[in-house]
Formats: C-alpha cells, structure tokens, sequence
C-alpha cells in the first residue's frame, strides 16, 4: 500500500515553511514515526515522521523548498518492507568500511555535511543547533566564519575588504519583518525607570537553597519580574490590552512572553495564566523553554498568543534600551545589567544594585500616566516583595 507524507498543520499564524534536508533517500527502508525531513517555520522547526514503516518509494518536494500545511512531501511503499530487508543487510560490510569522517558527518544534516566538505569544516567540531544536537547548514556556515582559535587568523593581503554573505534563516527573516511593521504600525514610545534590587537579591539570597532543594529549581530573577508585572498590569489594564481594527480588547488573563535567545534566533515562549503561576512554576517553566530553545523543540501553541512581554538585556550587559513591542500586544518591559551606584537615601549616600527599567508601549491607546504609573507599580513591587503577596 502506498502511504502519502505530508506537511503538518501550522498554526493560524505560519502560513508556509522549508523544507531542510532529506534524512532517507528513495529506496531506503524506513521504520513508523521515523524522522524523515525537518521543516522549519517563521518560529520553530517540525519534524516530519514516517507514518507507516516501508520503503521511501518517491520524493516529491525537495531540500530548500517552500511548502505549506498539508502538502504532498513523498511516498512510502508498505509492502515493500520485506523486500527493503534483504539489500539493507547487504550494504551493512560496506557501511563499516565507510571512513571515520562520515561517522562524525552522520550528526550533520545532508547540507550541512555537503557544505561543511565544501568550506573545510570539521563537523565533529561544530555545536549542531538542530534538534538532539544535529548540525544544521547554519552551523556551518557560522563556524566557517568564525575565527579559528587554534592557529593565528592568516593576514588579509593590503587593499582586500573580505566579505561573506549569508542567507538569512526563516525565523531571522520572519523576526525582522515583524520588528519592522511593529515601529511601521504602532505608536511606540518608552519610559524609563530605576529600581534598587537590593530588597529581592536579600530574599533570594537568604532562600535560594532551600528553594532549590524543595522544588528542584533554581531562583533567579525573572520570576520576581513576572509577578510585579501581572500585579501592574492588573492596576493597568490597558497596558494588557491589544487594538483588533477600531476596537480595544481588554483581556481578562495574562499570558507573558519571556524573550529567549536561541542558537536560530530570538523566541518568545508565553507563560499562560502566568497570573496563576507560583514562583516555582514560573521558574520551571523558563528552564523548560530554555532547554526547548536551545534543542529547537519548541512548539508552535507556545510561542502564539501572550499579552505582554518582557526581555532582559541585562543578561548580555546592556545598561539602557527601548525594547520593540511584540505585536499584537501593546507593552513590553525591558530589564537591563544591575549595576552598583552612589544614591542618595534617607538623606546618605549609599552603594545599592540599581537596574534601569524601561516600558515601551503604544500610545494609540495606552496614555503616559498608564505608562509610567505601570512602571511605578512594577518599581514598588520589586523595592517590596511583600506587596507581592499583599496585593498592594
């Protein structure tokens, strides 16, 4: 029986893909749920698994083509299973007689492994970004440009200006353009705010151990930022709102995406009903995308939707920035490096750890005073962490 391989369903928001490397080429003996070619979208990419064991019988769409949901991808012959066994264990000598560098290339994908031959690249040396590790053309192409620290980079000859084009990924792409209509389209202005994080580094100070012994987590930092947020934005709702044509929508919960850097790129997973969440699941919860991120494995309903956004550039040392809103949503909170600095309190100059915060949001419905008031509010709670759990 032939057996037909399609494109999976995409979320309302991905209308199409590309196809990245074959896994199997026609002829080869597949087994049930074996991958068979990765497709990646504007934000993640899918796996397509064989649906039947068989024999790859044809091929239809090739590597680097666009496809949408559904789409006839190839073939697969379940009766020739039998068949597909006898030659399989013939070729078996001749693949342990294949020389060790294609072992190491059995991590890369296809293209990844033609063009890593093609520019020299050892790829048992290249971190593969794919999912479980695997090596994609990206990787690559990154490491061919990366400089080579185990011998001195070789002198570029006076009067040459070296250059290297690199086509941009789909999620690169898809980022950009969304970046861009979001300064096209919204209103965007950003305040500025400072907060002393002495008060929540104390608190985490003095629980973090036994925090991460009762609940299997580490305590950082942004799920004190998460829970300021959602009580400001409960004061403030219109800074959890979005515009849909000439209507305001006020939503009555609050998803908040978390910006991750990515070996493919910026994501931005959403903590629903984030509202709902302890401390302990929001801690969890950012280690899981973490890891997602990092493997390519996050899901497509977990980067849709959220009604607010935060990103810390602090992580990378940035002292100072004005965060681009997410669209559809009307705000982001961007948190920078915490830096210690002589402030003046109770009438003395002391040294606290101040981090400077900044609100961007869209002033097509949300005012200064609910822009700034929200700011204040977050600055309070994390200059209190008592208010957190008073509700104040």
């Amino acid at each position: 029986m032939i057996v037909e391989v399609k494109v999976p369903l995409l979320s309302e928001s991905v209308s199409e893909g590309t196809l990245m490397s074959w896994h199997k080429k026609v002829g080869d003996a597949v087994a049930r749920d074996e991958i068979l070619i990765d497709v990646e979208t504007d934000k993640v990419v899918l796996e397509v698994p064989s649906p039947q064991a068989g024999v790859l019988v044809e091929i239809i769409a090739q590597d680097g083509e666009t496809v949408v949901a559904e789409q006839l991808l190839a073939k697969i012959d379940t009766a020739a299973q039998a068949q597909a066994a006898a030659p399989a264990a013939e070729a078996a000598p001749a693949a342990a007689a294949a020389p060790a560098s294609n072992a190491q290339a059995g991590v890369a994908m296809p293209a990844a492994a033609k063009l890593a031959a093609e520019k020299g690249v050892d790829v048992g040396s290249v971190q593969g970004s794919g999912r479980d590790g695997r090596v994609l053309k990206e990787d690559v192409q990154a490491a061919a440009a990366a400089p080579k620290a185990a011998a001195p980079a070789a002198p570029v000859p006076a009067g040459e200006r070296p250059e290297q084009r690199v086509p941009m990924s789909r999620l690169r792409t898809r980022v950009a353009e969304r970046l861009l209509a979001s300064q096209h389209e919204n209103a965007i202005l950003t305040t500025f705010n400072e907060v002393n994080m002495k008060p929540v580094m104390e608190l985490r100070n003095k629980y973090k151990e036994k925090f991460e012994k009762e609940h299997g987590v580490k305590l950082g930092f942004m799920s004190f930022f998460v829970k300021a947020a959602v009580a400001a934005l409960k004061k403030y709702p219109v800074v959890n709102a979005s515009i849909d044509g000439n209507d305001i929508v006020y939503h009555g919960y609050f998803d908040i995406g978390i910006a991750i850097g990515s070996p493919r790129g910026l994501v931005v997973p959403i903590l629903r009903d984030a509202d709902q969440m302890s401390i302990a699941d929001i801690e969890k919860a950012i280690v899981d995308y973490a890891v997602k991120a990092k493997d390519g494995k996050i899901a497509l309903e977990e980067l849709t939707g959220g009604t607010f956004s935060i990103t810390n550039g602090g992580t990378f040392g940035s002292m100072m920035s004005t965060p681009i809103i997410n669209p559809p949503q009307s705000a982001i909170l961007g948190m920078h490096a915490t830096k210690e600095r002589a402030m003046v309190e109770n009438g003395q100059v002391v040294v606290l750890p101040m981090m400077y915060l900044a609100l961007s949001y869209d002033h097509r419905i949300i005012d200064g005073r609910e822009a700034v008031l929200t700011l204040v509010a977050i600055k309070d709670a994390l200059e209190d962490p008592a208010r957190l759990l008073l509700d104040l």
